[in-house]
């Protein structure tokens, strides 16, 4: 992660967590593929587990996010029609305020052979206007479907499993693009966010971002119309 965005990490737990989300996210994409795509070349898309930990009452559920990013359209929206998704899961979590205070925090996450996706749910009390000048001077103040929101740039992390007799061990990777959208228009509290990034590391298509978001969010329960 940047450094000009480390004060955010107290206030954002998907910022907070997200080198570590990406290092397993990466371990875990690779054993899936090991385990399902070998000699099968010809299997279809990956689909979400209808397997996963009912929701907090009130709270958006990991699978439900993973429903509503895994869609069709997903690579179309990326623009690599072509593609089709590789990976797909959704995982539960929460984080304690300073309060004690337990908030759930799922998330999910696509991937395809071109870009990965996720998508994070938090229902804080926290407004995103508030969040701008807490996450690094990338950051860029956006309106997305009538909703309040912030553009900003992060890092992934880089793995390398020792193949061929090299170390194992982590390094800063390429560019990951972030948008973190209010839930409602009055930005009374609460978020989505949707992360993209590229396998390749080069740095990822903004437009791609904006459309994935524009057709994802308005699917996700407790989005509000604008």
């Amino acid at each position: 992660m940047a450094d000009d965005s480390a004060s955010g990490k107290d206030h954002r737990p998907g910022v907070q967590a997200l080198a570590a989300v990406l290092v397993f996210a990466g371990l875990l994409g690779v054993l899936w593929a090991q385990k399902e795509f070998q000699g099968s070349s010809d299997r279809g898309p990956a689909s979400c587990s209808d397997d996963d930990h009912e929701a907090a009452r009130g709270h958006v559920s990991a699978a439900r996010l993973c429903t509503a990013l895994n869609r069709s359209d997903l690579p179309a929206l990326l623009g690599t029609p072509r593609e089709q998704a590789e990976t797909a899961y959704g995982s539960e979590s929460s984080f304690k305020d300073a309060d004690g205070t337990e908030t759930p925090s799922p998330e999910a996450e696509v991937s395809l052979k071109t870009y990965s996706v996720k998508l994070y749910a938090s229902d804080d009390d926290l407004r995103v206007g508030e969040m701008s000048g807490l996450l690094g001077r990338s950051a860029e103040s956006k309106t997305v479907l009538g909703h309040p929101a912030v553009l900003y740039s992060d890092h992934t992390v880089a793995l390398d499993f020792g193949l061929g007799g090299g170390k194992v061990g982590s390094s800063t990777g390429g560019i990951a693009r972030h948008l973190l959208v209010a839930r409602d228009a009055e930005d009374g509290g609460g978020s989505f966010e949707v992360a993209l990034w590229r396998q390749d590391d080069v740095p990822p298509d903004d437009t791609a971002l904006l459309r994935v978001a524009e057709r994802v969010l308005p699917t996700v329960p407790g989005w509000t119309g604008g």
